[in-house]
């Protein structure tokens, strides 16, 4: 758990390959989220290629570190899942889990936000031809860090109420 105090947006990579392994692990942290009624409602698509990170670039004012990103993972829910109103907090609890690996093992990465911006789900679901029961959710680019930063300490009392 410390690695929640050391977590940190890194948006610039090290042209270094992501071994299959740490994907995996990252991967199998993020599916141990817990999800409403269990209905894990997340599909991942990982990519390495040049091209597609170039077109995702484009996605969102905040995409443009894709373009130099070695690796994204990109996150999808399903649309038939079984309390869909729930799927965005799902995928989120998934994200983070994704991220905290991410930290432990020694990459580095960025949450990019797509969904709930409709325009910029559609983008990223016409890029990788998701299929119509799928909502694209968000973009997680991560690699080997090109840049040290510190982690901010974000405690305020002042926003702590007993009630």
């Amino acid at each position: 758990m410390a690695n929640l105090f050391t977590r940190v947006s890194i948006r610039k990579f090290q042209d270094r390959k992501i071994e299959k392994k740490d994907l995996e692990y990252i991967l199998r942290a993020a599916m141990a989220a817990p999800s409403a009624g269990n209905q894990q409602p997340w599909e991942f698509y990982v990519t390495d290629d040049k091209m597609l990170l170039q077109e995702l670039s484009k996605t969102s004012p905040y995409a443009g570190l894709l373009a130099d990103a070695p690796q994204a993972i990109i996150t999808a829910y399903r649309k038939d899942c079984k309390i869909p109103e729930y799927a965005q907090i799902d995928m989120s609890i998934a994200m983070e889990n994704m991220w905290l690996a991410t930290d432990e093992i020694g990459l580095g990465g960025v949450w990019i936000g797509i969904a709930p911006v409709k325009e910029r789900m559609q983008a990223v679901e016409a890029i990788l031809k998701l299929p119509e029961d799928q909502s694209a959710f968000g973009i997680f680019a991560l690699g080997y860090p090109a840049e040290e930063k510190k982690q901010e300490d974000r405690y305020d009392s002042a926003r702590v109420h007993f009630v």
